[in-house]
C-alpha cells in the first residue's frame, strides 16, 4: 500500500478544483533558490529483505551484556503474551478515546490499568499515565502547589536522594513558574534523609517529595517524613517503585495519613529496556485532590439502557490547549505502554508481583555478598534496601567500569559525578533475571580486575 494514497486521477482531479496546473504552483511563494532540487544524501531505496538484514546487523552492535544498571531502569522478565497481546493492531493503532462510543475497548483497559494502580499504590484515584517518571513527579509538584490549600507556599522539600535526573526534570519544568525547590541532605552513614534534620519549617511548605526507595536503593523512613511533611501543613508526594510497592508498604499507608500523591515510572511493568525508551510515568492521588489531577482519567457509568460504559471524565478536551490557565499542557499519553503495563500486571497478578519483588530482592542480598568480599570493595550504607545498593572501591569506577565492559559485563551506575562525596562509589542493581552464575561472574570479573589494578600500581 503506497504511504499516499491518492491516484494520479485524484490529483488531477484535486488540482482542477483549486484551479492550479501543478502541485508545484502551490509553492510558488518559496523563492527558487531556496528549494531542494534533489535528495543527495538520501541512499537509494531497500527491498523488505535487504531492509530486514540491516536492521538485524545494527541490532547486532548494542551486543547482549550481562547488566547491572539499575539507576530508574530495569531490566525483568517480560512474558512473551505481553507484547503478542500489545502489538494486536487493535490496541497497536488506537488514537486517544475521545469519542466513547468508538474506544469501549481502549477506555475499559485505561480504566483496568487505572483500578491496578491504585489499588497498588492504596490511594483512591490513578490517571491514564504521563511521559516518564521525572515529567510525573513535576506534574505531582504543580499538582501540589495548587491543591494544598492549607498553603500559599511554592516551597518543595526535595531530598538529595531522589534520582539525580528526575531533580534535573522537576527543575526545568517548575522553576520558571515561581515554584523553589529546597535540596534536604542525606546522612552519609545511612544514605537516606534523616527525619531529626529536616529545615526548621519557619515559613509555608507546599509539599515534600518522598522517594520509596531512593536513588541509593535505600529506603527511607516514610513514615516519619510523612507525618512531618502533615504537620507542617505540607502535601506528602511519594516517588516510588511499583515493583517495590508489592512489597512494600504502599503510599496510601504512609504515616498516620497516608501520602497525599503517589507518581513514578512505570517502565519495570512489562517495558523492555530499549535503548532509553519508552517509558511511561504514573501518577495517583486521594480523592480530595482529584480535580487537579493531570492527565486523562477514565471513568465507568451506565448508558440510557442501563448497560456498562467507560467515558473519559472530570476533563474536558479543551483544557489540554488552554496554555497557562490549564491543569496540564499533556495533550498525549503513553497508551501503548499502559496496554503492556496492564497485560503484565494481570498476568502476574499480586502474588506473581510479589514474587519478582523477593526475587529481585533476594538476588541483589546475594551480588552484595559476593562482592563486598572482594579486597578493596564495601557497602557504602548498611540501611535497608530494595533492588539495588551502593558500594564503595579503592579504584575509580569509571576505570572499573571500563574493565568489566571488556568483559561484556555492565557493572553498574557510576555515581562520582552526582554524590562525589561518597569517593569511588557504584550503584549496582541485581533483578530477577539474574542467576546464581551470573552474579559469580561478576563477583569474579570484578575481583580480577581490582587485582590486576593493584599489580599494575604496585
Amino acid at each position: 500500500m503506497p504511504f499516499i494514497p491518492h491516484t494520479d486521477k485524484d490529483i488531477r482531479d484535486m488540482l482542477e478544483v483549486i484551479g492550479v496546473d501543478s502541485i508545484e504552483t502551490l509553492f510558488d511563494e518559496i523563492p527558487k533558490e531556496m528549494r531542494l532540487k534533489q535528495l543527495n544524501a538520501i541512499p537509494p531505496g531497500m527491498t523488505e529483505m535487504e531492509t530486514t538484514a540491516l536492521l538485524r546487523q545494527r541490532a547486532a552492535q548494542n551486543g547482549q551484556p550481562l547488566c547491572f544498571i539499575g539507576a530508574g531502569a530495569y531490566e525483568h522478565h517480560i512474558p512473551a503474551a505481553v507484547w503478542e497481546i500489545t502489538t494486536r493492531g487493535e490496541f497497536y493503532s488506537a488514537y486517544t478515546p475521545y469519542q466513547a462510543e468508538a474506544s469501549q475497548g481502549t477506555l475499559q483497559l485505561i480504566y483496568e490499568f487505572q483500578t491496578m494502580m491504585a489499588g497498588l499504590m492504596d490511594l483512591e484515584v490513578s490517571n491514564a499515565s504521563l511521559y516518564d517518571g521525572a515529567s510525573a513527579l513535576a506534574e505531582a509538584v504543580l499538582m501540589a502547589v495548587r491543591a494544598n490549600r492549607r498553603s500559599n507556599s511554592k516551597r518543595i522539600l526535595v531530598p538529595r536522594t531522589l534520582h539525580p535526573a528526575y531533580r534535573r526534570v522537576v527543575h526545568t519544568i517548575v522553576a520558571n513558574q515561581g515554584i523553589t525547590l529546597e535540596d534536604i541532605p542525606f546522612d552519609k552513614k545511612t544514605g537516606s534523609v534523616a527525619v531529626d534534620a529536616l529545615p526548621d519549617a519557619t515559613g509555608d511548605i507546599a509539599a515534600v517529595v518522598i522517594p520509596q526507595p531512593n536513588f541509593f536503593g535505600v529506603l527511607e523512613d516514610v513514615d516519619r517524613l510523612t507525618d512531618w511533611a502533615h504537620a507542617h501543613g505540607a502535601l506528602a508526594i511519594a516517588v516510588v517503585n511499583p515493583t517495590a510497592t508489592a512489597l512494600l508498604k504502599p503510599p496510601g499507608r504512609w504515616g498516620g495519613k497516608g501520602a497525599d500523591i503517589a507518581c513514578g515510572e512505570g517502565q519495570p511493568l512489562g517495558i523492555p529496556l530499549s535503548s532509553g525508551g519508552p517509558y511511561f510515568g504514573f501518577m495517583c492521588c486521594r480523592k480530595e485532590h482529584v480535580r487537579q489531577m493531570p492527565g486523562r482519567i477514565v471513568g465507568r457509568t451506565l448508558d440510557l439502557d442501563g448497560k456498562p460504559g467507560f467515558v473519559l471524565t472530570l476533563q474536558a478536551r479543551e483544557q489540554h490547549i488552554r496554555r497557562s490557565k490549564a491543569t496540564s499542557n499533556i495533550c498525549t499519553n503513553q497508551g501503548l505502554m499502559v496496554t503492556a503495563a496492564t497485560i503484565y500486571m494481570a498476568l502476574l497478578g499480586a502474588h506473581g508481583l510479589r514474587r519478582v519483588a523477593m526475587a529481585s530482592h533476594r538476588n541483589t542480598s546475594a551480588l552484595l555478598q559476593q562482592l563486598t568480599q572482594i579486597q578493596g570493595v564495601r557497602r557504602a550504607f548498611e540501611q535497608p534496601c530494595f533492588h539495588e545498593a551502593v558500594v564503595q572501591m579503592d579504584r575509580p569506577v569509571s576505570e572499573v567500569l571500563g574493565a568489566l565492559e571488556d568483559n561484556n559485563l555492565l557493572g553498574g551506575y557510576d555515581l562520582s559525578h552526582e554524590y562525589p562525596e561518597l569517593g569511588h562509589a557504584l550503584l549496582v542493581c541485581a533483578t530477577e533475571t539474574k542467576t546464581q552464575a551470573d552474579i559469580e561472574n561478576y563477583a569474579a570479573s570484578l575481583q580480577r580486575i581490582l587485582q590486576q589494578r593493584k599489580v599494575a600500581n604496585s
